[in-house]
């Protein structure tokens, strides 16, 4: 009985090594998915930064603002 009872214990320390590796793996997806998702919408605004002023400068002095 005891050594079913270990038997029992080793296999789900087995499968909980495997959830664990599982979790990891969709912890590291998510993370990434972050980080490119805050690259992408952040890098244009950043480009908007300085598009946008020289934009201006360039509409402004072929009107004559």
């Amino acid at each position: 009985m005891e050594q079913e009872i270990l038997n029992r214990l080793a296999v789900q320390e087995e499968f909980l090594q495997n959830i664990y590796v599982s979790v990891e793996k969709t912890r590291k997806y998510f993370m990434w998915t972050l980080i490119s998702s805050i690259v992408l919408f952040a890098l244009p605004l950043i480009g908007l930064l300085f598009a946008v002023p020289m934009l201006l400068s360039t509409l402004g002095s072929a009107y004559g603002m």
